[in-house]
């Protein structure tokens, strides 16, 4: 989250992005691989969803009840459009999530990939139910080779997911930074997913 810019110029950056980009987006690879660990039923909530990869993957793949949040009318209007298309159900709203985060004890479970606003991390988990899920990947400092932000302002630390968010019960977690043959593995990105006990 770029604090410097208003909300109004954050949406305007982000509808252009999203206005130029193809398709829908990949679902986080911290989903796909930990899918099996979200409740039977429940609702959860793709917060910053983007074109909605993660969220329509989530709305074909549990019974769950799905919201996806994003500042861009432009992204969340491409949700709408894909689901209606796959018939799925998902509830969209236009949010910014910095100024309005989700309120206290009011999903399941949260998925959030490539989004980072340090100050949110206590609302995230005060929004979480009891039992809730946490499910984070998004960019680190340390990276490997091109791709991801310029700006390490908006990318995590060493080990700093761990620390924002030390007040939940850790399940998953990778972060390979710059270790071993960095021409293997999954670099460049650190991934999470913690419980509310």
């Amino acid at each position: 989250m770029q604090h410097d810019m208003t909300s109004h110029e954050i949406r305007k950056k982000w509808n252009h992005r999203h206005s130029q980009a193809d398709g829908i987006g990949e679902p986080a690879k911290v989903l796909i691989e930990n899918l099996h660990l979200l409740p039977q039923s429940g609702s959860i909530l793709d917060l910053a969803c983007g074109r909605g990869g993660n969220a329509l993957y989530l709305a074909e793949k549990t019974r769950l009840s799905i919201d996806a949040w994003d500042i861009s009318d432009v992204a969340v209007n491409r949700v709408e459009s894909e689901a209606k298309i796959r018939g799925l159900s998902v509830n969209t709203q236009v949010r910014d999530i910095s100024l309005s985060p989700p309120k206290p004890n009011s999903f399941n479970a949260i998925v959030t990939t490539h989004f980072l606003d340090r100050a949110l991390a206590p609302a995230l988990i005060d929004a979480l139910c009891l039992g809730g899920l946490l499910f984070y990947q998004t960019f680190t400092q340390t990276a490997v080779g091109s791709g991801g932000p310029s700006n390490p302002k908006i990318c995590l630390g060493e080990g700093e997911l761990l620390k924002l968010f030390q007040h939940l019960r850790l399940r998953v977690y990778r972060e390979e930074g710059a270790l071993g043959d960095v021409k293997r593995g999954w670099r460049n990105l650190a991934m999470l997913v913690a419980e509310k006990v």
